[in-house]
């Protein structure tokens, strides 16, 4: 019996073929820009001493010309000048491939939704604060800017290998959840991290969880939490070296001894770890036994 390959999803109706909508700016409430503003006071009174450099630069981008929600348009012409990338509307997550696309042609896909209320503190799908507020500031740094490039354009790479979960890890511990050495001590820069209060503070000061030096083929190996605060967090010595390292890397040799790799657990510390800090995970245990 012949098998044949599953047709690739298609985008939903009103959406381009690239996944696109319109942002419709004009669309949002007064309590929807409301929201953006209470949510981006809040982390930019948090995040000095706490976020990146680069990153508490790159949060004047988000300064618009209108308070609320930005306006993609606006974004996108203050991101292009300094670093070549802009910002699209997308009705919620993409397909694989065409999110590597996007990232390798310099596009940034943003849901256009923003949370409720209900949800100021937490929900299980991003919405506009997380994709904007999280990953567009650092856009604006040149450095960091050119590894997600890289990014998408490995990611494009990985489908040949059918390495996407390996690949992911990467994503996962450094645009969503990394920490990065500074002169001043560990600072968070990872979008799911600034774009929570209560990770914000988690991530540097909780004793709970695990702190390791970034290594690539660990970090590919080491599942990630979904649903909650994360057990470990990795720490690059600078967008220069992660960059670096993205460039220089072989990833298809990479991919085949990782292959034969076991998967390694959320709170994992081995022999050859640099542990910046071994973590209690007092955290993780309490809430399981919640």
């Amino acid at each position: 019996m012949t098998q044949t390959k599953a047709s690739p999803p298609q985008p939903p109706p009103g959406a381009a073929a690239d996944w696109t909508i319109p942002q419709a700016w004009e669309s949002y409430t007064p309590a929807e820009h409301a929201m953006w503003d209470r949510l981006f006071e809040r982390q930019s009174r948090l995040l000095p001493g706490r976020a990146a450099p680069e990153f508490l630069r790159g949060i004047e981008v988000l300064r618009m010309s209108r308070p609320g929600i930005p306006d993609f348009a606006e974004l996108s012409d203050r991101l292009h000048a300094l670093t070549g990338w802009r910002v699209v509307a997308v009705p919620g997550l993409v397909p694989d491939e065409d999110f590597f696309r996007h990232l390798a042609n310099r596009t940034f896909v943003a849901g256009r939704f923003i949370r409720t209320p209900a949800q100021i503190d937490y929900l299980q799908e991003p919405d506009v604060f997380h994709d904007v507020f999280g990953h567009v500031p650092l856009l604006a740094d040149p450095r960091f800017a050119d590894y997600m490039q890289a990014y998408g354009e490995g990611g494009l790479r990985s489908l040949r290998f059918d390495a996407m979960p390996r690949l992911a890890r990467l994503y996962w511990y450094t645009v969503e959840f990394g920490l990065v050495r500074s002169d001043a001590g560990l600072r968070i820069f990872g979008a799911g991290i600034v774009s929570s209060s209560g990770e914000s503070v988690f991530a540097l000061d909780d004793p709970s969880p695990n702190r390791i030096g970034f290594d690539l083929r660990r970090l590919m190996r080491t599942r990630y939490r979904i649903d909650d605060y994360q057990q470990t967090y990795f720490v690059i010595d600078s967008f220069e070296d992660l960059l670096r390292q993205t460039l220089e890397t072989d990833f298809a040799p990479l991919y085949a001894e990782l292959a034969e790799a076991a998967d390694l657990d959320t709170d994992a510390v081995l022999p050859t770890d640099a542990v910046l800090h071994l973590g209690t995970q007092a955290y993780a245990r309490s809430r399981k036994a919640s």
